[in-house]
């Protein structure tokens, strides 16, 4: 079995969960997920599976289109509600200014990785300095917010304002990250109460199954060469079958960063992409099992 299988996450469930979950269903060792989607985050998770886990540094890199509930005036340990709340604050802001704050995170800028997160510093998870009360200076990453806008009516409950904003962002961003950059730009605090990941890339919610549609059955693979349909696509002869075959670096007659080669039997062979040491040539990425 080989292909990408869109899953629509529940919460309550890490990213690990459903791969081994999924893996266990198909009978299918070879699952691996496209990004990390935290347990109290539902929605898109894209699971490659059998060689089309080669996808997953392809897949891995596509903007991430979200829609996150954001509380004013709490602040937790984990910037979510699921952590040890640090701090509580009534909260009285304009609905313009809110708005404004929102709207000027569009574009790119270095953003501070939370310490609840597996990111590796000195070859150590930050989630473990955090549980074992340990100082860390945390990382910065270049990150971009393609469109943000708020997606609800901004409600006052309780000292509190909570609203929903829907996001693109690149690969890398914690929206709960970005949840707190906007409450700093407010003077206040803030945490994600929600978060769905609706779109990743060319995968829309709309198309995921649940874990009980796969658990039933009712579930359709896509193959590898309609995950790939957006690259130049070549079919080849026997005799460039076997160069691709080999890892042979062919001249770029084609002009593109990416080529996709397939066989006679349309048979997906290889993803080649531009050789770094002389851009008049492609090399083999990413080599693919034969039938």
């Amino acid at each position: 079995m080989n292909g990408i299988l869109l899953v629509n996450k529940e919460a309550g469930y890490t990213s690990r969960d459903v791969v081994n979950i999924v893996s266990k269903i198909i009978k299918n060792k070879t699952v691996g997920h496209t990004g990390t989607l935290d347990p109290i985050a539902t929605g898109v998770l894209v699971l490659c599976i059998g060689d089309a886990t080669k996808l997953v540094e392809l897949i891995t890199a596509f903007d991430k289109e979200y829609i996150a509930e954001i509380i004013l005036g709490t602040k937790t340990d984990t910037l979510d509600t699921t952590g040890k709340i640090l701090k509580e604050v009534e909260v009285s802001l304009l609905d313009e200014d809110i708005i404004k704050a929102v709207l000027s995170m569009k574009g790119k800028y270095e953003q501070e990785v939370p310490i609840y997160s597996a990111v590796k510093v000195n070859g150590k998870k930050l989630y473990e300095y955090a549980r074992n009360d340990e100082q860390v200076k945390l990382p910065k990453r270049t990150v971009e917010i393609k469109n943000i806008e708020l997606v609800s009516p901004i409600k006052r409950e309780n000292g509190k304002i909570i609203f929903e904003i829907k996001c693109t962002v690149t690969k890398g961003t914690y929206i709960r990250s970005l949840i707190n950059d906007i409450a700093e730009k407010l003077n206040t605090v803030a945490c994600m109460k929600n978060l769905k990941r609706t779109k990743q890339g060319k995968y829309f919610i709309e198309n995921t199954y649940s874990l009980e549609e796969i658990e039933n059955s009712k579930y359709k693979l896509i193959d590898i060469p309609t995950a790939l349909n957006d690259k130049l696509t070549i079919k080849v002869n026997k005799e460039l079958e076997q160069c691709i075959k080999n890892g042979k670096i062919l001249d770029n007659i084609y002009l593109e960063d990416e080529v996709l080669f397939i066989n006679e039997q349309n048979h997906v062979l290889a993803l080649y992409k531009k050789y770094e040491k002389d851009e008049t040539k492609i090399k083999p990425w990413k080599m693919f099992k034969q039938k």
